[in-house]
């Protein structure tokens, strides 16, 4: 049991929304107050509690874990937070301590973000200061790298996850983007400021198919943007008077769309708004429906296009890219040329409803604060609501049911699995992938569980489906905190020997709506909740270990009477027993307080004579008589004191002693009056047999006026045996606390009076903090602490040597929010209750109130990589993600074993750590593991995904996919681009493959389409990878877009824009279609005819080729870049185009040309100097080259940059993967580089202590890897 210093937390401050992430780390954090709560979303508990802010928290963000780990950069808890001061804090959340802390000014952060896509660094967050400074820090040191001041007042900012380079603002009436962001210098430029706004003018000169726009009022709100499906950006400068700006003031979010390039979401309460950020234009929008609970939140996720949204009724909706935009094949070359009708279908992005969690029941005191999604699943969601409650909702697959009611069909419509496939024994005869297994592939991710959307067959009609399933949300975990305000804390009894067995470390909470928690202080888990009263609990006492008693009344009317209701509660089974049943109004109980040895309790009231009740059969032994004064405190003695007193009274007896001291005569006569009766028979008459069993028991009392009173309670009643006169200088005591001989008043003024009834001296203390509220000592024998409690405060005093001394001291509101009550709850952590609704355990100097994880005494273990050692960690995703080839001999050679074995002495601690890690994942991913389909590769995914690696996650997923792609059709036999628009993605294998049988479902495809060999379907990589995509998918992609594009046309320079886009792609015929309809009076009225005539003409004349070839080269040697690309698009130059981008810089628009427009060998080709690009010190993205280099199925390339950059695990995993698809083969040319990562990685594998899998990799390095194998046996001997 460790009682360590640690917070209970418990409602959350209204600047605490929002203050929620999800990290990759696979852990929660979210503000409350001036805290910050980590919550494990598997084992639904609070990890840790980081307390080191002076403000509210209002951001916090985890780190990215995109880079490569090892030991020199291992898997580690780094979160930033940011407060209402202005203060930015790094920590170390296993520590529980600040890395860094760091701050620009005491303004409210408004923004935090980590930078994630570059390679130089993974220590820089970026911050936004208010009113408008932007400001990048090196957080591992807090030193700021630059700062950038803007000209407008910024709310909040997004970075765009395709390019470093640009971010967007979200303004108080604008969007401010930026596409010069570099971690090296300053931004030069202000941005560019854009509006939306309404162009109603231009509308009325569009087709009526899009339909006019009616003129809005200055006032018009987001209501009417559903309206204005053509509303556009407009930049700073260009609005007319025509064109009514609608204010972004009642925009709540702005965030680039992490599927989609170029797309921005756009968050009002009442819709969304997708904008393309090509053409300035709203192209999609999600409105809510007219009852629906307004929009709080937007989640964009990039595993599918899928939006998560979050409602003020605290539900949320998923909703999915419809699958509507497809292009239908566009006309033959020369027909339909000029064909204005509309399209065929509507092509805007539109995203269906398809699942909802239950609401929650909103209420003044719960509202919903956040949420946040799981980054390596995408299919869990955490919600947390102001009453502290943390909701996890995890987003699952059913059967789909049809509807038999008449519904728009796309709203009923299935999605499908992207296709588990199983073979069968005979499918795989001689092949070693994919592994014949009947175990399914476990569902870790979004990915997993539905397929793309916008995948279509062959025949052009019909989705590549798996099963059609419907999305449910399941909650799958509820974290309650403490309930607020609080109103009382109570520890129960200490622990001893004699409960040590049994013993828990239980305090109970009470709070204003009459709920007690039960808090285990160890584990700092929440154990039980009992709603027990109408009214505030007023106080709280145990009677045992499992067992205490509540009270509780209502606030007294001008009568001064209450209704009083006393519970007697078990706590471990709930079971409740009303003590002091069917009584009137009467006066307020001020307090109860049960005997040292749990045989009676007094009842003390406000205007009423105390009653004295036995424990066990809750009967009313006596009330006091009216002629005793009514108690100001009350306190019984402890048994041991009584016995000690009474032997020390003898001893006196015989030598002739008589007290001495300040107050010698008082402490003598409370002595001999306790000595003397513990002697005495009971004057009781009606005491019965059980009564008489009961040991005698001593209590006092104080009254207004300071007299002490003292009681024997023996049997049934109580006789007094003295009174004290009061001591000279106190005031009104309103407390005691009594331990062994030491005896504690405290007064209204704040004196502190101790009593040494051993030594019989009295010594008074001034504390000079006013009313003393309350006084409790410390568990523990000898031990003499005691905590004193004031309205500004807590003090913890020591006695020493008769006298008491200041240990320590804490004064609120300036160090600590206002102090409700307190408690010990061991011999050193007094506990304190604040005014905000949190619980402070903390150490003796009531300073440190955090502590590390390992620290807390969990309730149930917790999987996370990161709380072990980097040598831990490394060794436990060496066991998971390799096969093992290492494992025994004979015949459990190569066996996949998933336990940490054969490790040195000195690090067996260690390997059991790892081993009971390992027991915790779950049990369908273990036995998965075991019997991968696509062996290593595979592996190293789910290894990934358990581990929460960023890096590894991205580089698997696109390593996997080219590996299977590339095994069963490879890049040199590919289709040409046309014959791919036809064959969608279906891969048809080798000959010698043809046994080979992967299908998603029994349905199979028409026979007279394809031919009867099995086919083996793959879906390509989402939208969200962008240009690692394969060429035909990204082609497709962007017809698709500029489809879209085309569909949105404006303006004329829109118009222009989707021109050239159809003259790069190919299709001259719509270019033409577009160059026609520019207006005659405008300027380039002629140029643009003349164009539509070249662009017409020029297919059928090859003699013009070098003509145009030569005019496009001037053109672009004068500047005009874009026109000369478009010159050599036309005459099939793409690849010379590509060439001249590359030159001047434009290397995105030259991939985009090249996957868009060129043969796989060209396009090879630009994408190859793409890589030498990213790898150029300037740029510096080895991390994105690798990708591109996987893409291109360069997979020997891949290793030999892996090897450059030393991320040796990730080399040596991809050559065994490619070697398990044989695509990778030792020769004489790939042998030296192959021996080479092995080495190396043999060595890696012997600095972290694993001897076996060591000496199995300098086998396979060569002559050196035998040198090393000798080294490794002399090392480890």
């Amino acid at each position: 049991m460790k009682l360590s210093p640690k917070i209970f937390s418990g409602v959350l401050h209204n600047q605490n929304k929002g203050a929620c992430d999800w990290g990759w780390q696979g852990l929660v954090a979210h503000g409350c107050h001036n805290f910050v709560t980590i919550v494990d979303p598997q084992s639904v508990q609070v990890l840790q509690v980081l307390d080191k802010h002076k403000g509210n928290v209002v951001k916090v963000k985890w780190a990215r874990e995109n880079y490569h780990h090892d030991l020199s950069s291992p898997y580690q808890l780094r979160l930033a937070s940011g407060d209402s001061n202005g203060n930015i804090i790094i920590w170390d959340v296993d520590k529980g301590e600040p890395r860094a802390e760091f701050s620009d000014g005491n303004k409210t952060i408004q923004d935090l973000e980590w930078l994630g896509t570059q390679d130089a660094s993974h220590d820089l967050l970026a911050a936004l200061h208010p009113p408008y400074s932007l400001v990048l820090w090196n957080a591992d040191t807090g030193t700021k790298l630059w700062k950038k001041s803007y000209t407008e007042v910024l709310i909040s900012f997004s970075f765009d996850p395709f390019n470093q380079r640009n971010m967007a603002f979200l303004g108080q009436d604008c969007i401010v983007f930026i596409d010069d962001f570099s971690i090296t210098r300053v931004p030069s430029s202000n941005g560019k400021k854009f509006y939306i706004s309404s162009p109603s003018s231009q509308a009325s000169k569009m087709d009526n198919s899009t339909g006019s726009l009616e003129r809005k009022s200055k006032d018009s709100s987001s209501r009417n943007l559903a309206k204005r499906m053509t509303n556009i950006l407009v930049g700073e400068g260009r609005q007319s008077q025509e064109e009514e700006t609608v204010t972004l003031n009642e925009c709540i979010q702005l965030l680039y769309h992490q599927s989609c390039r170029h797309h921005m979401i756009l968050l009002y309460a009442r819709e969304v708004l997708i904008l393309d950020l090509e053409i300035n234009q709203t192209v999609g929008i999600i409105s809510m429906e007219r009852t629906g609970s307004p929009f709080l939140q937007i989640v964009s996720v990039c595993q599918r296009d899928v939006l998560f949204c979050l409602h003020e009724n605290g539900g949320i909706t998923a909703r999915v890219r419809r699958k509507t935009n497809a292009v239908n094949p566009l006309a033959p070359e020369g027909i339909g040329a000029f064909d204005d009708g509309p399209p065929s279908q509507s092509l805007d992005v539109m995203y269906d409803l398809r699942c909802q969690s239950d609401p929650i029941r909103m209420t003044c005191h719960c509202q919903v604060m956040a949420f946040a999604c799981s980054p390596v699943s995408e299919k869990t969601l955490a919600l947390v609501l102001s009453d502290s409650r943390v909701i996890f909702w995890d987003l699952n697959v059913v059967d789909f049911q049809p509807s038999n009611e008449q519904d728009d069909t796309a709203h009923i419509s299935p999605l499908f699995t992207p296709g588990n496939s199983q073979l069968t024994a005979n499918q795989n005869d001689g092949n070693r992938l994919p592994v014949v297994s009947s175990v399914r592939s476990p569902k870790l991710a979004l990915c997993d569980l539905i397929g793309q959307s916008q995948i279509l067959s062959p025949d052009g009609e019909t989705a590549l489906k798996g099963l059609g399933v419907a999305l449910k949300f399941q909650m799958s975990g509820l974290l309650s905190g403490l309930v607020s305000p609080i109103t009382v804390i109570r520890m129960c009894p200490a622990l001893t020997t004699k409960n040590w067995k049994k013993y828990q470390p239980l305090l109970a909470v009470g709070s204003q709506s009459g709920t007690v928690q039960v808090v285990n202080v160890a584990s700092g888990q929440i154990v039980r909740e009992y709603n027990l009263h109408s009214f505030p609990v007023r106080g709280i006492d145990w009677a045992s270990l499992t067992s205490l008693i509540s009270f509780s009344y209502p606030a007294p009317g001008v009568s001064g009477l209450v209704k009083n209701e006393i519970l007697l509660v078990d706590v471990t089974s709930g079971k409740t027993t009303p003590i002091r049943i069917n009584r009137d109004q009467e006066s307020p109980i001020e307090q109860i307080r049960i005997s040292h040895i749990k045989q009676f309790f007094i009842i003390s009231f406000r205007d009423k004579p105390l009653e004295l009740w036995d424990l066990r059969s809750l009967i009313l032994l006596r009330e006091m008589s009216k002629g005793i004064p009514q108690p100001s405190a009350l306190e019984w003695a402890p048994i041991r004191s009584v016995k000690i007193l009474k032997k020390d009274l003898e001893q006196q007896q015989q030598t002739g002693q008589k007290s001495t001291g300040e107050h010698g005569d008082s402490v003598a006569s409370l002595q001999e009056g306790m000595t003397l009766s513990s002697s005495s028979q009971s004057e009781s008459t009606n005491s019965d047999a059980k009564s008489q069993e009961k040991s005698k028991e001593h209590f006092v009392f104080t009254d207004s006026e300071g007299a002490l009173y003292h009681f024997i309670v023996e049997g049934s009643g109580f006789t007094s045996a003295s009174k004290i006169p009061p001591e000279n200088g106190l005031g009104t005591i309103t407390w005691l606390s009594w331990k062994n001989d030491y005896l504690v008043f405290g007064d209204g003024d704040g004196q502190l009076c101790l009593w040494d009834l051993r030594l019989k001296t009295s010594r008074t203390t001034s504390t000079h903090r006013g009313w003393i509220k309350k006084i409790r000592f410390a568990p523990g024998r000898g031990n003499f602490k005691f905590s004193v409690l004031y309205n500004d405060g807590v003090d913890v005093w020591e006695v020493i040597g008769g006298k008491i001394e200041l240990c320590s001291s804490i004064k609120s509101p300036r160090e600590i929010p206002k102090i409700i009550d307190m408690e010990w709850s061991g011999s050193d952590r007094p506990v304190l209750a604040t005014i905000d609704g949190c619980v402070h355990m903390c150490d003796i100097s009531l300073k440190k109130s955090s502590s590390g994880i390992d620290d807390w005494d969990l309730t149930d273990p917790v999987f996370s990589p990161y709380l072990l050692q980097p040598q831990g960690s490394l060794l436990m995703k060496l066991v998971l993600q390799n096969e093992q080839q290492w494992q025994g001999e004979g015949e459990r050679a190569g066996e996949y074993v998933l336990q940490l074995e054969g490790l040195m002495e000195e690090n067996k601690e260690l390997q059991n750590i790892v081993n009971s890690q390992l027991e915790l994942i779950d049990r369908n991913v273990l036995s998965y593991l075991h019997k991968c389909r696509f062996g290593t590769a595979e592996r190293c995914l789910l290894t990934a995904r358990l581990f929460g690696d960023e890096s590894e996650v991205r580089f698997w997923t696109v390593a996997l996919h080219y590996l299977i792609s590339h095994k069963y059709q490879p890049l040199h036999q590919s289709f040409s681009s046309s014959s791919l628009s036809q064959n969608g993605d279906v891969f048809i294998p080798q000959k010698e493959m043809n046994d080979l049988v992967l299908v998603d479902n029994d349905e199979s495809f028409g026979e007279k389409k394809f031919p009867p060999s099995p086919v083996f379907k793959d879906q390509p990589l989402e939208k969200c990878f962008d240009f690692l995509c394969d060429n035909q998918s990204f082609k497709k992609y962007q017809l698709d877009r500029v489809a879209l594009h085309d569909s949105k046309r404006a303006t004329y320079d829109h118009t222009k824009k989707c021109a050239e886009n159809y003259i790069m792609l190919g299709q001259t015929d719509r270019a033409v279609q577009l160059l026609l309809e520019t207006e005659p009076d405008r300027d380039a009225y002629y140029t643009d005819s003349l164009k539509a005539c070249l662009v017409a003409s020029v297919r059928s004349s090859g003699a013009s080729q070098s003509t145009i070839k030569l005019v496009a080269t001037n053109l672009i040697a004068n500047g005009k870049l874009i026109e000369g690309v478009q010159l050599l698009c036309m005459i099939d130059k793409g690849l010379d185009a590509c060439r001249y981008l590359q030159t001047y810089g434009s290397w995105d628009k030259a991939v985009w040309l090249a996957k868009s427009a060129l043969e796989i060998t060209e396009s090879s080709e630009v994408m190859k100097k793409w890589v030498d690009h990213l790898c150029s010190t300037s740029v510096n993205q080895k991390s994105l080259a690798v990708l591109v280099m996987l893409s291109l199925g360069k997979f020997m390339k891949v290793v030999e940059m892996l090897y450059g950059m030393r991320q040796f695990t990730k080399a040596a995993c991809l050559i065994e993967a490619g070697m398990e698809f044989d695509l990778i083969r030792k020769t004489e040319e790939t042998g030296t580089l192959i021996e080479a990562v092995f080495l190396e990685y043999a060595r890696f594998l012997s600095n972290l202590g694993h001897r076996k899998a060591a000496e199995y990799y300098c086998k396979q390095a060569g002559e050196k890897g035998q040198q090393l194998l000798k080294e490794v046996e002399i090392l480890f001997s």
